[in-house]
């Protein structure tokens, strides 16, 4: 299966690999340039999608020189999955896959990388950073802003109830154990994804809301996503119907854990070339969300896309430019260790 998806939607340069890192397989693209490697990429996907969510960014970075991995996260795909409980929601947290990327990168030779990341993946190049600061050259986000880490504990409920982040009330529900109680089937993940991607019923109901998330009862009457065909929405609730969800929802339970690990952290500030592009009609990292980021990131570059926040799909072509122009900027050639 493995080899059909990457012939249908994927660069032929690219192949499934699959690894144990600290204890969990893993499964990821690697996608190696013909002639000389220029440096190593590692891109991140966020919810709900998987490792081919880069497959439009896939053939650029390639062209360029550049040697591609990109995993599918703790929770997805052909990754393993641990159940919480018994396991412990550390299993999701920003440490454990900055541990899991530090050994990805020694089992492949590479002591140096660039980040790429989008919605989740975002999140986690920021962390990765942090945690690995020898580790990481330069980081690209695609709508997600950096947030940094507080010395204070504020629990999701809190910050939706306040108001500081309305646009994360459908997190609560995505936490609870709600939707994942709901969504069992094959056939109930395949309309949970349609509603993810933008399905909308005949009169233009849409099956999820950033402020209350997904409408369960509107999902048999969506219309086909725009986002994606039928064959790849097909692969992607064969993929999630593997584990089910509850692994891809444990990111949305991890917020403690991640409060108590990055205590630890010494320093918030992060000193390598950001690029962050901003969605303008992205309703759930919205680009006012990114204000504080210019004090805490001292090269940041800011651009935006002027889409939702499926950039990577909507607009592959700007978002690539947007990033290959970075790149070529801000990387000089360097000597791959593979």
């Amino acid at each position: 299966m493995a080899m059909d998806f990457i012939k249908e939607f994927l660069d032929p340069r690219v192949e499934s690999r699959r690894t144990h890192l600290n204890g969990i397989q893993y499964n990821y693209l690697f996608g190696q340039p013909k002639g000389s490697l220029r440096a190593t990429v590692f891109l991140f996907h966020g919810w709900p999608d998987l490792s081919i969510g880069w497959r439009n960014q896939i053939p650029m970075l390639l062209d360029m020189g550049f040697l591609v991995v990109a995993p599918d996260m703790m929770g997805y795909g052909q990754t393993e999955a641990p159940h919480v409980p018994p396991e412990s929601i550390a299993f999701y947290s920003f440490r454990r896959i900055a541990d899991d990327v530090k050994e990805l990168a020694r089992q492949l030779g590479v002591s140096r990388v660039i980040l790429g990341g989008h919605d989740w993946g975002g999140a986690i190049v920021y962390r990765i950073a942090l945690w690995l600061p020898e580790l990481v050259t330069h980081i690209f986000a695609v709508c997600t802003p950096y947030m940094a880490p507080s010395k204070s504990y504020v629990s999701l409920e809190e910050m939706v109830k306040s108001g500081r982040v309305p646009n994360f009330g459908y997190q609560l529900q995505l936490a609870s154990s709600h939707l994942e109680e709901a969504i069992q089937s094959r056939g109930q993940i395949r309309q949970l994804l349609n509603a993810l991607y933008g399905g909308a019923t005949s009169n233009g109901l849409p099956g999820f809301d950033v402020k209350t998330g997904v409408q369960l009862d509107r999902l048999p009457q969506l219309k086909h996503t725009k986002l994606m065909g039928e064959r790849l929405l097909d692969f992607y609730a064969d993929q999630y119907a593997k584990n089910g969800i509850h692994g891809t929802l444990n990111w949305y339970r991890n917020r403690e854990q991640n409060f108590k690990d990055e205590l630890r952290l010494t320093n918030t500030t992060i000193r390598v070339p950001v690029l962050f592009i901003a969605a303008t009609k992205d309703e759930a990292l919205p680009p006012s969300m990114s204000r504080a980021m210019d004090k805490l990131i001292p090269h940041l570059t800011r651009k935006t896309v002027d889409t939702h926040h499926w950039a990577l799909w909507e607009q592959p072509e700007e978002v690539n430019q947007i990033i290959r122009e970075w790149l070529e900027e801000t990387t000089t050639q360097q000597k791959s260790h593979l």
